[in-house]
């Protein structure tokens, strides 16, 4: 009955869901393009068993390009169907695989676009990362005998006390998934509270640490570095609506303390690229845009990061790392990319997007953790005065990325499982909420 009264709502907000598209698209256009792939129609790649993992956006594709290469190497002979909910997920599947996967909008959580989709692609396994609850789906792939595993599982307190408030149609939900990889033992214990089956839930880590960065990397940043002309350089990293400004206050300020401190500055989101480089102009900073292909000039004072796929250089050509989501309350950003860079890092207060993460950080000394503007102006301008500090919190970070890595391989063993048919029954090694848990 509950989940009845979820399809009928849901779609009646498609219309507005739909509206929220075009609204986006005067943006960006991609955003008015390939809609009937959401309602589930578009040409059947003629494939079947196949391998189907949900991405949402950039961030989640990236997260899971590791898993995704290791699958096309050890099971060529499976189709891999990677789908996104934006477009720059979707441009970032194109780059990563080519066409080595099939890529196609997510669909709907409405019963007639699920089951356009997996009548197309016929999945013998879905793994959806990290948040991705969605309750026609679910039950659709379990009455289709479907195997489905919640990969990179994450489940913040505040997520968590939401869904409880749902109640049996939560519990409903949640029982359904097959198997939950959580990245830690307060992620685990959230989803045995609303509903996951006992012996369904194994702590495989974040997948997150198994980043591996391209062996051009450092050699590329060198020639960068030289062409923002070896200034002390920050990065604001992923900033969203409401960031911007309070950021280029504090680079007013650390301006004061070092004169030729030079911020890059990367929004998130490519349609709010024009918008950020206006209010840089407004606030009276010397501005060039990375698209312009223009070099830095000693009169560059802030350097906005307007294309896409360039941050990891950016980050591994700066001094500091600040990862934007956080002065707002987005819920952070993947913070494990400077840290395995060896790039010391600061964050604002709201990080529960990355709880667990950010708080192992915190404690290995390989961040700290800001309230506000005048806070991070105050130790950007510290650490560009102590380049022996610098090192030795951006080594903390390398180090806990290396003794964290291993989700991928831990990820693979649940996936072998799955497709042998043997999916962990209750009480199985490294399961937890089994007899004995």
């Amino acid at each position: 009955m509950m989940r009845r009264l979820y399809t009928a709502l849901f779609c009646l907000l498609l219309p507005l869901v739909q509206l929220r598209l075009l609204w986006r698209s005067l943006k960006s256009p991609d955003y008015r393009r390939r809609w009937a792939e959401r309602f589930g129609r578009f040409p059947a790649p003629g494939i079947g068993d196949s391998i189907w993992i949900h991405a949402v956006s950039i961030g989640e594709v990236q997260a899971a390009g590791p898993l995704a290469k290791r699958l096309l190497e050890s099971h060529p002979d499976i189709p891999l169907v990677i789908t996104t909910t934006t477009p720059t997920g979707s441009a970032q599947v194109r780059k990563l695989f080519g066409d080595r996967v099939h890529h196609v909008y997510f669909p709907y959580d409405v019963p007639f676009a699920i089951d356009g989709f997996l009548d197309r692609m016929r999945p013998r396994l879905l793994l959806m990362m990290e948040t991705e609850i969605w309750p026609n789906l679910l039950a659709i792939c379990e009455q289709r005998g479907i195997t489905t595993i919640l990969a990179n599982a994450r489940l913040s307190q505040r997520s968590a006390r939401g869904y409880a408030r749902l109640g049996r149609f939560a519990q409903q939900t949640f029982s359904r998934i097959g198997m939950v990889a959580a990245q830690g033992p307060a992620d685990a214990e959230r989803f045995l509270a609303l509903g996951v089956g006992p012996g369904r839930v194994r702590i495989t880590g974040s997948i997150k640490f198994d980043i591996k960065l391209p062996a051009s990397l450092n050699e590329r940043a060198e020639v960068l570095r030289r062409q923002w002309g070896g200034r002390p350089v920050w990065v604001a990293a992923s900033t969203h609506e409401g960031e911007d400004e309070p950021l280029l206050e504090a680079h007013r300020e650390i301006r004061r303390m070092h004169p030729d401190a030079l911020l890059v500055l990367v929004p998130r989101h490519p349609e709010r690229f024009e918008r950020v480089a206006q209010l840089c102009r407004r606030m009276g900073f010397g501005t060039e845009r990375r698209s312009s292909g223009r070099p830095c000039s000693p009169r560059t004072e802030v350097f906005l990061g307007d294309t896409m796929g360039e941050l990891a250089l950016f980050m591994a050509a700066s001094d500091v790392v600040f990862v934007g989501g956080s002065l707002v309350p987005v819920g952070g950003h993947n913070i494990l990319e400077p840290a395995a860079l060896g790039v010391p890092i600061l964050f604002g207060p709201h990080m529960f997007n990355f709880a667990l993460i950010s708080r192992m950080m915190l404690e290995a000394g390989a961040a700290i953790q800001v309230e506000n503007r005048d806070q991070l102006a105050a130790i950007v301008g510290d650490w560009f005065g102590d380049a022996s500090r610098r090192a030795r919190i951006g080594e903390a970070g390398r180090r806990l990325v290396e003794e964290n890595r291993g989700a991928v391989d831990r990820l693979l063993d649940l996936v072998e499982e799955c497709i042998g048919g043997s999916q962990s029954p209750p009480g199985a090694p490294g399961a937890i909420g089994g007899p004995g848990a």
